[in-house]
């Protein structure tokens, strides 16, 4: 049988004919995946069309996955970072929904607060075991949708449940259909797909859960989880690592919605923002992220930086208050005692600061030059400048005009001699073996001696 896509306007067969493989013994990919060695990538040349959804979205899972990698967030943190999360999503809810642990009376606390403050968005949902006992924690908390763990890769199936994949199977169906019954949408969490048999288990367990929807009048959703951080965003790459090989699979033979299709990633080998923005392109709707990237491990991919990812892909920024996620990275350092790299994109203290004297000059020409965007109106995040013995000139003129916010004719010239008395001084300090950089306290007291008719300094910082 053929049937139109509506969507491309063109005739494709109505069925594909892939069906449960249950082998004895697992698939292992060894030969992709040889445990002595760095992961291989395969690839098969064949290109799956982009086809971004209408709608994209950010899902959150800073209390469920977050949580595993750093001490337990206080309830009061929770609801907290839960406001941040609603103002940075904006309105119309860019950041959806917002996962949560329910399995003991902090978690449960937690989530009543949450509720209290009455958001649309984020939606919380939960998070259980693929257990039937474990409905009742997500239905006595009166959510709507709780995601279920259906890890879906041999490794998983054969190495730790110990049992085959139609086993496998029945038992994750069974358990949808528990959550059917209760009226409460499951979202169905496909672990470690980046290692798990594409055509011969997750297509067709996917297949299963599309007609257990149609039966049902619920909509089930598939969150592709990037378990080990595997997978790889080339053109012609093939499966089990080709996020696009995975999205088209899903969507296009195992015909999920895309608004019923989430991506999980992690950072393993780096590639979780670009896998994330693959996953988009190929036709997922949610990519699921946790405030700066915490998370098992390596960590999620970060909210912050899909809030910057999607208004580079669709540009609708009108609703959406970037500065947010300086709150953010504020509240974690002076708040919750989280100890950010200084050079974490976006977040981190020193993200939009320079170090290299030509660096410094470009910015005293016109600061574009050396900055990704305009941090001071995007982020709240002026450029910054640290000195060292390889500012130079420039680069303490510039710290010089950043820490004074001096403007126009203001502005201190590069041959002022008291710049260059500062920079002998610098100078001496490194040629003496010196190897940290000039501290803000430091820099006041070389203008206070050597600047102090220019720039009056009324104490110290």
């Amino acid at each position: 049988m053929l049937r139109l896509n509506k969507r491309r306007n063109t005739l494709e067969p109505e069925e594909h004919p892939f069906e449960l493989q249950d082998p004895k013994e697992p698939n292992l990919f060894r030969d992709i995946f040889p445990y002595d060695k760095i992961p291989k990538i395969p690839f098969n040349y064949r290109l799956n069309p982009m086809n971004m959804p209408e709608e994209i979205w950010i899902t959150d899972t800073t209390f469920r996955d977050g949580q595993q990698s750093r001490p337990p967030y206080t309830v009061k943190q929770i609801v907290d970072l839960f406001d941040m999360l609603h103002r940075l999503g904006g309105k119309k809810g860019l950041i959806r929904q917002c996962e949560f642990f329910l399995y003991n009376e902090k978690d449960k606390e937690a989530v009543r607060k949450c509720m209290e403050k009455g958001y649309k968005y984020p939606e919380i949902t939960g998070w259980i075991r693929a257990v039937k006992s474990d409905f009742k924690l997500a239905k006595d908390m009166g959510l709507k949708e709780t995601g279920i763990l259906c890890s879906a890769s041999d490794y998983h199936i054969y190495l730790k449940l110990k049992i085959t994949r139609k086993q496998a199977l029945e038992m994750y169906l069974d358990i949808v259909r528990a959550a059917l019954d209760v009226g409460m949408i499951p979202r169905c969490h496909f672990e470690d797909i980046t290692r798990a048999d594409l055509y011969g288990f997750v297509i067709p367990f996917a297949k299963e859960l599309m007609k257990l929807s149609k039966e049902s009048g619920i909509p089930i959703k598939i969150r592709a989880c990037d378990t080990m951080g595997m997978g790889v965003s080339y053109p012609g790459a093939a499966p089990p690592r080709s996020v696009p090989g995975i999205i088209y699979g899903l969507t296009h033979f195992a015909s999920v919605p895309s608004e019923c299709l989430e991506w999980h990633g992690h950072n393993d080998l780096y590639l979780a923002m670009s896998n994330a923005s693959a996953a988009w392109l190929y036709g997922c709707s949610a990519i699921n992220g946790a405030l700066l990237g915490l998370g098992e491990r390596t960590g999620n991919t970060p909210v912050e930086a899909l809030v910057i990812e999607y208004l580079a892909l669709r540009g609708n920024d009108e609703d959406i208050d970037t500065t947010v996620i300086t709150e953010i990275a504020d509240y974690y350092r002076n708040e919750i005692g989280y100890q950010i790299p200084p050079n974490q994109p976006l977040v981190g203290s020193e993200f939009n600061v320079t170090r290299a004297g030509i660096h410094s000059d470009g910015l005293l020409k016109n600061e574009e030059i050396y900055n990704i965007f305009d941090t001071t109106k995007l982020l709240n995040r002026p450029i910054g400048v640290s000195v060292t013995d390889k500012s130079g000139i420039a680069g303490i003129v510039q710290w010089i005009d950043i820490h004074f916010k001096l403007q126009g004719n203001k502005k201190i010239s590069k041959d002022h001699p008291g710049v260059v008395k500062i920079k002998e001084w610098i100078d001496d300090q490194y040629a003496n073996g010196r190897i940290t950089s000039i501290s803000d306290n430091e820099m006041i007291e070389q203008i206070q001696t050597h600047l102090k008719e220019v720039v009056p300094v009324k104490g110290k910082k």
